[in-house]
């Protein structure tokens, strides 16, 4: 069964203005503190070197809020991911992501299964993480891991 190797991609994150927030239903934009990160595509490869899917326009958004009265600081990642030409022989391998202040880890994030029913199309994923205050305030890059997975050939 062709399998599909773990693959990892950095995302930068810098200070942002809290614009573009809407859809994700933030309270208090005014008072928000917000950092931003993208990549724009990446494959993920089978053992044999050709592409088995895709993610495109990888975005991560920290956001650091007040909801009732209570400090929060969450982090998105969103993105497309394509099965090409290949399926998920189980429920996914899905991802784990960490959080950087420079050379330090500082939160690990991780999901189990990627929302990704057939082949040969794109799917958007949007995944949300509880973080600490502390790790959002010194966390400057999130590295991306797509896990290992065994895939079926369509």
């Amino acid at each position: 069964m062709p399998a599909l190797q773990e693959t990892r991609t950095a995302v930068t994150l810098a200070p942002a203005k809290p614009a573009g927030l809407a859809d994700l239903g933030v309270p208090s934009v005014d008072a928000a503190v917000v950092k931003k990160g993208r990549v724009h595509e990446f494959p993920q490869l089978l053992a044999d070197g050709k592409i088995g899917r895709r993610f495109q326009d990888l975005r991560v958004i920290g956001i650091k809020t007040m909801e009732a009265g209570v400090p929060s600081a969450k982090v998105f990642i969103q993105f497309e991911v394509f099965g090409d030409d290949t399926t998920a022989a189980t429920s996914g391998g899905g991802f784990e992501a960490t959080l950087f202040a420079g050379a330090q880890p500082l939160a690990s994030l991780s999901s189990s299964v990627l929302f990704l029913p057939y082949a040969n199309f794109w799917y958007p994923n949007r995944f949300v993480f509880e973080v600490p205050m502390a790790d959002f305030d010194q966390a400057d890059r999130l590295d991306f891991i797509a896990k290992p997975e065994e895939v079926r050939a369509v």
